[in-house]
């Protein structure tokens, strides 16, 4: 990462693990006719600022093709780390993943969206020892299917599991995180924003003074509560802006907040 890292993930899995604490979301926001122009400008960003992780999926849009083409151009391959999904088992999709990203190899492949219980991960497992993959994992924003999730995680052991998880949006920290951390799953935190709840609800105010030595923008003001959680491997805030990119990586340096600080944070958001 940079020469200021705050955090060093738990996961046993990762060869550098420090080097993936704040990454990209190409949910989207790589999609329109100016994606590649945005994806270059974000991805130089992300690679320069300390940032490893792209997240992305075979259902947003051109996005996989649009970061195929920026990765390839810019030959970024051995930079960055590549996190897709699909979901269902389905390897004729997986193989238009990674044509269209233009890889032999993915380092993550999820299913995405779990919602049965009984959904097995045979498939990616077999990818992972085939070699199309170098990790396997799940993902789910939908709160209504959290019991799915836990029943998955236990019986399966991915080595990730994505899940929604914001200052304001906390369900995760009870349900999934502690699961997590048991299977040794490496955790990557969708929504960190909140969709955007977060600046809405505090749009026109100043950070607050306490926070100041923590955080100089709303962004890292999120993302910190978020990375001080020991369990969080990554957080992932999507962005198609370069200027937000570098904003979100500040996150990373500085000090985080310890365990009476963190409340503090939850009561200022409940507060809001």
């Amino acid at each position: 990462m940079s020469s200021a890292i705050i955090s060093v993930p738990r996961c046993s899995c990762w060869t550098n693990p420090s080097a993936l604490i704040i990454a990209t979301s190409s949910a989207g926001v790589f999609n329109a006719t100016d994606g590649v122009s945005k994806a270059t400008s974000v991805l130089e960003a992300l690679i320069a600022n300390g940032g490893r992780l792209i997240d992305t999926a075979s259902t947003y849009g051109s996005a996989e093709s649009v970061l195929g083409e920026v990765i390839d151009a810019g030959k970024l391959r051995e930079k960055v780390f590549i996190a897709t999904k699909s979901e269902s088992p389905d390897l004729a999709e997986f193989k238009r993943s990674l044509a269209r990203l233009k890889i032999a190899k993915v380092d993550l492949m999820q299913l995405h969206n779990v919602s049965d219980p009984q959904q097995s991960l045979a498939r990616f497992k077999e990818w992972k020892a085939q070699g199309l993959c170098r990790y396997i994992g799940i993902t789910s924003t939908y709160h209504r299917d959290f019991s799915a999730v836990e029943a998955v995680l236990k019986r399966e052991k991915p080595d990730f599991v994505q899940i929604d998880y914001s200052l304001d949006n906390r369900l995760a920290e009870q349900r999934i995180l502690p699961l997590a951390a048991e299977v040794k799953a490496g955790v990557l935190t969708a929504l960190p924003f909140g969709r955007a709840r977060l600046f809405r609800s505090v749009h026109g105010k100043q950070i607050p003074d306490w926070a100041r030595g923590f955080a100089g923008s709303w962004a890292q003001f999120f993302l910190k509560y978020l990375l001080s959680d020991p369990r969080v491997t990554a957080v992932i805030p999507g962005t198609s802006d370069a200027a937000h990119m570098i904003d979100n990586l500040g996150a990373m340096r500085g000090p985080l907040p310890d365990v009476d600080q963190r409340k503090q944070r939850v009561a200022f958001a409940e507060g809001l």
